[in-house]
């Protein structure tokens, strides 16, 4: 494996975490938390911004370099879209295409900014009365290419 394979790998790796800890902080969200009017955004419009930020992630990777700000769609279209989106941005990095943009760039912007969020709409949920409970993540079943919403039972919750 190259060194660009590797931070590929990583990056991937990366898109698999984001994708675990946003299942969880999406999973059995009651009907009103979208619109929880508690800290600034709302959480839709958290989570339309981190759709938002991984298209942009990926046109900065296949070297379109777009950005745009959604309107928030409801609740569940929301979700799906981002784990859409997140798809598609995974999907590019497990291609053989070229990359447009440093590894290093995608990581320290749009994806690390992606965390922020994800850990945004935890906090949103305990605060709206609906927390997500505490686990382990470093024994967490986190895979490369697991980015869907759909991912494994915590291993050690706490």
């Amino acid at each position: 494996m190259t060194n660009i394979d590797s931070k590929r790998e990583l990056l991937r790796h990366t898109l698999a975490t984001l994708a675990y800890r946003a299942a969880k902080a999406v999973r059995d969200a009651p009907p009103e938390f979208g619109t929880f009017d508690g800290a600034g955004r709302t959480p839709v419009q958290i989570l339309a911004h981190l759709g938002d930020l991984l298209d942009w992630a990926l046109s900065m990777a296949n070297g379109s370099r777009q950005w745009h700000v959604s309107q928030p769609l409801p609740w569940e279209r929301e979700a799906d879209r981002f784990f859409t989106s997140l798809r598609f941005l995974d999907d590019y990095l497990a291609s053989d295409q070229p990359l447009q943009a440093p590894v290093e760039g995608l990581f320290q912007g749009p994806i690390a900014d992606a965390l922020t969020h994800v850990g945004q709409l935890a906090m949103l949920r305990r605060m709206a009365g609906a927390p997500t409970g505490g686990e382990n993540f470093f024994v967490a079943d986190i895979v490369v290419g697991r980015v869907g919403e759909q991912q494994t039972a915590p291993k050690k919750t706490f």
